[in-house]
């Protein structure tokens, strides 16, 4: 299951997205919601900044898109968690950072005009919006990771596509 906390939010704490660091349960801070039915639950997603200047009529546009993971908001049933689990959820974080690329890639190629707050937060909702559904088609090929064949290929799948997207 995976949560999504907008920009403006204010977070105690948050892990930025990093290839070379990999959740452990110890970042999982948050209480198991009374009655909540998933394992385990990884609240990522992604945040922005930027800048616009108009420089000759053109739009100069210098910004930072980053995939977060906020541990207070991250929980797990330590009774019934295991190393598969716990794969399943670090990988809603490295899809987030996924999403965070092709938002970056976006803002790359697009040519803003003086509207380019609202350009901007329409990419920033069109990218949420297929990081939710992609996240959803995770969820549901491998069962919320009791498909231990489906979450091995989804695995494999996106450490590929990490590895392309570089």
């Amino acid at each position: 299951m995976i949560g999504f906390l907008g920009l403006a939010q204010e977070i105690d704490e948050e892990i930025l997205w990093d290839p070379d660091y990999r959740l452990t349960w110890a970042d999982f801070k948050g209480k198991v919601p009374p009655a909540a039915e998933p394992a385990a639950t990884t609240a990522s997603g992604i945040s922005y900044r930027y800048s616009a200047n108009l420089i000759h009529h053109e739009v100069k546009l210098d910004f930072e898109v980053n995939a977060y993971f906020y541990p207070n908001e991250s929980w797990y049933k330590p009774l019934v968690c295991d190393d598969l689990i716990l794969s399943h959820e670090q990988l809603h974080f490295d899809i987030a950072e996924l999403f965070a690329r092709k938002m970056r890639d976006k803002l790359r190629r697009t040519s803003f005009s003086d509207n380019v707050k609202q350009e901007i937060r329409e990419i920033y909702q069109d990218i949420l919006r297929e990081l939710q559904d992609f996240q959803d088609q995770y969820d549901w090929e491998t069962a919320y990771s009791r498909n231990a064949k489906k979450q091995l290929e989804w695995n494999e799948k996106i450490a590929k596509a990490l590895a392309e997207e570089q």
